[in-house]
């Protein structure tokens, strides 16, 4: 069997559990990774990876690469978010795309909860005061006393409503493309929580906490700008694990420093890593785009994205190609 040359962008990859790179070398193949130990940019992919046969991809952009590369035939993505691969010109040139896309999700549901609660119950700025002697003890709204939108009813947003359910909100407004109501019924019925499929827009008037759980394609991008944070409550919080790009980084800034807002959380940035003014403020939490990032859930991607190039170069069917309709979504 031809000896294929495989790069893995990402990293860490195998960090945490060595299966992943343990079933790659075990092929015979030419494995090469990510020699600078950070995230790489696209320029910096393309010339690593300008004559190898597949990649094993994190969140950088790849269009460079497919350019550079005119032997490409499989991205393999470790993760869900597509909007780094420019699926179009992949298909234009033949180029397979696989993904990991159940891998991830209790991991970002379980960050998701855990930053309503840090973020609402001023978790963050009580431990910055009380290393410097305050002791103010912070007063907040329990989820229990809330009202909670959830922007995407998928994977993710399904089992956040889920979670949330034991927590057991005054009510819980619910906004997604297709119709979720048996879904969310088999969910919100047995505890008898109240909920309301609703219009993106009474979701921002009415909500204690506005939760973004939808991928970044041509109808997602901005989809929260100043328009948006016009119509919340000044006392709601926005929290957003899902994808950098669906929120208007210039304006969330302005909204959160003239205080049209109470606050956020985002784990997500247009550009990673983030450097931006965001950093400025204390009324926001950031985190390093970790939603995934749990010990059994990267195993899950690693694994999954080294098995699905395994499979492709063997022949075999690939157990989670992307579908058509990621195709006809992205931007472009």
């Amino acid at each position: 069997m031809k000896p294929f040359k495989i790069f893995i962008s990402t990293y860490p990859f195998g960090f945490y559990d060595s299966e992943p790179m343990r079933i790659l070398e075990e092929t015979g193949w030419e494995i090469l990774t990510n020699p600078l130990k950070r995230k790489l940019t696209p320029l910096e992919v393309a010339e690593f990876a300008k004559d190898v046969d597949g990649i094993i991809a994190g969140t950088e952009d790849l269009a460079p690469l497919i350019h550079k590369n005119p032997n490409l035939k499989i991205i393999s993505r470790v993760g869900i978010g597509l909007d780094s691969v420019p699926l179009q010109l992949c298909k234009e040139r033949g180029i397979a795309v696989a993904y990991t896309p159940d891998a991830v999700t209790m991991a970002v549901v379980e960050l998701t909860i855990g930053l309503m609660v840090t973020l609402t119950r001023k978790v963050v700025l009580a431990h910055e005061e009380l290393k410097v002697g305050g002791w103010s003890r912070f007063t907040g709204k329990r989820l229990g006393e809330s009202t909670i939108g959830i922007i995407g009813a998928g994977r993710v947003g399904l089992n956040v409503i889920r979670i949330l359910s034991e927590f057991r909100p005054k009510k819980i407004l619910i906004n997604d493309v297709k119709d979720k109501v048996k879904e969310v019924t088999s969910i919100l019925g047995p505890r008898k929580i109240e909920f309301q499929l609703a219009e993106k827009e009474e979701i921002y008037r009415n909500s204690d906490i506005v939760s973004l759980h939808v991928p970044l394609n041509s109808r997602t991008k901005n989809l929260i700008s100043k328009k948006e944070f016009d119509l919340f409550q000044k006392d709601t919080f926005l929290i957003n694990t899902a994808r950098g790009g669906i929120v208007n980084e210039s304006d969330l800034y302005e909204a959160l420093s003239q205080k049209k807002i109470a606050g956020a959380a985002i784990d997500v940035f247009e550009t990673e890593p983030y450097k931006g003014n965001l950093i400025e403020l204390d009324n926001i939490i950031l985190t390093e785009h970790m939603g995934s990032c749990s010990y059994d859930c990267r195993l899950l991607m690693e694994r999954g994205s080294a098995e699905e190039i395994i499979r492709f170069f063997r022949g075999k069917e690939l157990l989670n190609p992307v579908p058509e309709d990621e195709y006809r979504n992205q931007i472009v």
